[in-house]
């Protein structure tokens, strides 16, 4: 969107469901999804979900949702919980942050999926639905993806799902003891109907073998 003459803020996202193929999305309430969510990302077995996070992990469930709680309210966080569509189990969780609705600018992050969604369909369908919800939906100009640079498959997921590299904030951030540089990539308002038109055939069930295995590649088919 280059002509802004007539530019009007955009709607918070993060204030509906949001359905796919194989996932829906909710605001995270912690009366209904505190306790679930925790099993599903948190405790014994999950500590590696949360690595290259500056937080958790977590093996308590009132420390665990204190952190959403105070992340909403102070840092303006809008959680959304990933569940599965049909029997609506738990299967991870992922965040708009650096939401400026003025300027039509959302990010996506503290994104944790269970070990049962990584590398699945559902995993793909859900970071597709929030993306189309802002750029599409609400008619958001950016989107955001930042990552610790040492984490090397959230660089490789970000630019699967479309994200274009912008850079590396170097000393961004001490972590857990030790230094972080941010690397940034970011969709724009121009990028997202090739990248829209790529999810789409790629999430189509006919994209896989009875096998399950994928036909074409997300990368392959917007032409990467």
């Amino acid at each position: 969107m280059n002509d802004l003459s007539n530019w009007q803020p955009c709607a918070r996202p993060g204030q509906e469901k949001l359905t796919g193929l194989y996932v829906q999305l909710e605001p995270y309430d912690q009366s209904c999804h505190g306790e679930g969510l925790f099993a599903a990302i948190c405790g014994a077995g999950n500590e590696d979900l949360w690595a290259y996070l500056p937080l958790g992990p977590f093996s308590k469930l009132e420390a665990f949702q204190g952190l959403l709680k105070q992340a909403h309210e102070i840092l303006g966080w809008e959680t959304m919980v990933i569940r599965a569509v049909g029997t609506a189990e738990f299967l991870g969780m992922a965040s708009y942050m650096r939401i400026r609705e003025d300027h039509g600018s959302a990010e996506v992050g503290c994104v944790v999926f269970s070990k049962k969604l990584q590398r699945t369909r559902a995993a793909t369908d859900a970071m597709y639905l929030m993306a189309r919800h802002v750029l599409c939906g609400l008619g958001y100009r950016r989107y955001e993806w930042k990552c610790d640079n040492a984490n090397k498959a959230s660089k490789r997921a970000a630019l699967r799902f479309g994200f274009s590299y912008e850079g590396i904030f170097r000393n961004d951030m001490v972590a857990k003891g030790r230094n972080r540089d941010t690397a940034w990539y970011a969709v724009i308002d121009q990028d997202w109907p090739d990248i829209e038109a790529a999810f789409k055939t790629w999430l189509d069930p006919k994209n896989f073998g009875n096998d399950g295995k994928q036909l074409q590649s997300l990368g392959a088919l917007r032409g990467a």
